[in-house]
């Protein structure tokens, strides 16, 4: 697994809402939630997460 980082980052107090209920529904924690929708975005957008920007086969990330 690669090496975790953290860093602060501020959000409207809705969209933590919002994004809490998400995460109870789906039974993961925000944290893993927000994970999981930005490695998605980063997927979606061809950008995933280790290719540099590069855009990567559709089964990477899954």
């Amino acid at each position: 697994m690669a090496e975790k980082k953290s860093f602060l980052v501020r959000l409207d107090a809705d969209l933590l809402e919002a994004l809490r209920r998400w995460a109870d529904d789906e039974l993961r924690s925000l944290n893993g939630q927000m994970e999981f929708v930005l490695r998605r975005a980063l997927r979606e957008a061809g950008r995933s997460a280790g290719s540099g920007g590069k855009a990567s086969s559709p089964e990477e990330g899954d």
